[in-house]
C-alpha cells in the first residue's frame, strides 16, 4: 500500500496545476465532496458556499474570480496572474489562454476585488461568484 501511496504522490507532483484543478474537479463532481483548503502551491480550491440561492447570497464570504477573457493585453495579463497566483509562467499562461478559468477561489470580498481590478486594469475580463 504504501509504494501506491508513494507512486501517486510522485505522479501528482507530475502534474501541472492546471491538471491539478481539473482533477480537483473531477473527484468534486464524481464524489459530491468539495476540497476546503487550497489545492497545491497556487491552485484554489475551495467551493463555494451551499444552501438556498437567496440566503447564500446575502451570507457569502467566500467569492471566486474567474478570468473570462484576456483581451488585447494578453501578456500583461499573464503578469498579473503570476502575481496573484505564484504560478510558473507556462501555467500562467495555460490558465489565461483557457478562459473562462478560475484565478483564484474563497477568497474574501475585498480580495476578489482587488484581484479584479487588477486583472480588469491589465486589460482582461473578469467575473466575481
Amino acid at each position: 500500500m504504501a509504494t501506491d501511496t508513494k507512486k501517486l504522490v510522485d505522479d501528482l507532483g507530475k502534474m501541472s496545476v492546471l491538471e491539478l484543478v481539473e482533477l480537483k474537479n473531477q473527484l468534486e463532481e464524481e464524489w459530491g465532496v468539495s476540497a476546503a483548503a487550497p489545492v497545491a502551491v497556487a491552485a484554489p480550491g475551495a467551493a463555494p458556499a451551499a444552501g438556498g440561492d437567496g440566503a447564500a447570497a446575502e451570507e457569502q464570504t467566500s467569492f471566486d474570480v474567474v478570468l473570462t477573457g484576456a483581451g488585447d493585453k494578453k501578456i500583461q495579463v499573464i503578469k498579473v496572474v503570476r502575481a496573484v497566483t505564484g504560478l510558473g509562467l507556462k501555467e500562467a499562461k495555460d490558465l489565461v489562454d483557457g478562459a473562462p478559468n478560475p484565478v483564484k477561489e474563497g477568497v474574501d470580498r475585498e480580495e476578489a476585488d482587488s484581484i479584479k481590478a487588477q486583472l480588469e486594469e491589465a486589460g482582461g475580463a473578469v467575473e466575481v461568484k
